[in-house]
């Protein structure tokens, strides 16, 4: 079973033409709300997408904004353990999302910041702790330490980017970032190969948008182009790929497809409109790779050359 530690929002989207900068007004159109927050977007990803049995500890309100995000959960599979909180608010995210399907988000934790070091369940069972940082870090520090001393395999979403205590980094198995906390961890200086040859954890997995991604693993680099698609909105689209691609580790899919059929879930997750709305089925994925069987290798190639890897070789 898959342990997903962390953030349950409920997000107020609307749409506009393009994202307001500072200081300006822009005229939006469509607005809904769905139910995300990183920790059970992962969530449903590993349970929905991938497939994997998953449990997910959050925390959440007492008021009626908790409601939809259980019933998501519930309908994905997921089981939860829930701190509820009396006197803190279910979290929200307030999100703009573009007609060229970018989007910015911001977050009011509420209840999320309530998860403390205690509530981690007992790990019987549990084969690999997934976890982000919209929860207090002491709280992902503690649990990975705990995760790591019983021999679970501990994964980090380093987003939304915080600096990470020396005692977390030597806990995290498999570390999961996009480029810019890539950056903000390694520094801007030399190629994503050579960032991700400076980042002290055994496996690291850069997601680099519509490229695709570049994995550091024992000193062996892989890659996996990104599928072509005509994006709708990219929200949970990384929290799609991490959910997949953890799950598909814990069915014993060797890493380079588990990469593939990520890719594929957080390609499908783009053209739909959402955050766990968006996801998809894990018999979908197994269709769009079917529909997609292989990378181009023109697609390797830019990759190989952006991540700074000799051309024609995959390490």
């Amino acid at each position: 079973m898959i342990l997903v530690a962390g953030s349950a929002n409920l997000d107020f989207v609307v749409r506009a033409h393009h994202i307001p900068a500072p200081g300006e007004t822009v005229l939006g159109r469509d607005f809904q709300t769905f139910p995300g927050g990183k920790g059970a977007n992962q969530a449903v990803a590993c349970a929905r997408a991938g497939g994997a049995p998953t449990l997910l500890l959050a925390a959440m309100g007492s008021d009626p904004f908790a409601a939809p995000i259980e019933a998501s959960l519930r309908n994905a599979g997921v089981k939860t353990s829930i701190v509820r909180c009396e006197n803190e608010p279910t979290g929200t995210a307030f999100i703009c999302v573009s007609d060229d399907a970018e989007n910015a988000i911001t977050v009011a934790p509420g209840a999320n910041l309530q998860l403390k070091a205690q509530h981690l369940p007992e790990l019987v069972g549990v084969s690999h702790v997934l976890m982000q940082l919209e929860i207090p870090m002491e709280t992902v520090t503690a649990y990975a330490m705990q995760a790591r001393r019983q021999g679970v395999t501990v994964v980090l979403n380093a987003a939304p980017m915080q600096m990470l205590p020396t005692e977390l980094l030597e806990s995290v198995d498999i570390l999961i970032v996009n480029e810019g906390e890539l950056t903000a961890m390694s520094g801007a200086a030399g190629t994503v190969a050579q960032r991700l040859e400076r980042t002290p954890v055994p496996t690291i997995v850069v997601t680099l948008g519509h490229l695709g991604c570049c994995v550091r693993t024992q000193g062996t680099f892989l890659l996996q182009p990104a599928f072509a698609i005509d994006p709708v909105d990219t929200t949970a689209a990384g929290d799609t790929f991490c959910g997949s691609l953890i799950a598909a580790l814990t069915q014993s899919t060797d890493l380079q497809t588990a990469l593939a059929l990520a890719c594929a879930a957080s390609a499908l997750a783009c053209t739909r409109a959402g955050a766990q709305d968006s996801i998809p089925q894990a018999n979908e994925v197994i269709r769009f790779l079917k529909q997609h069987p292989g990378a181009e290798p023109a697609g390797l190639d830019v990759l190989r050359a952006y991540c700074g890897l000799p051309l024609g070789k995959k390490s």
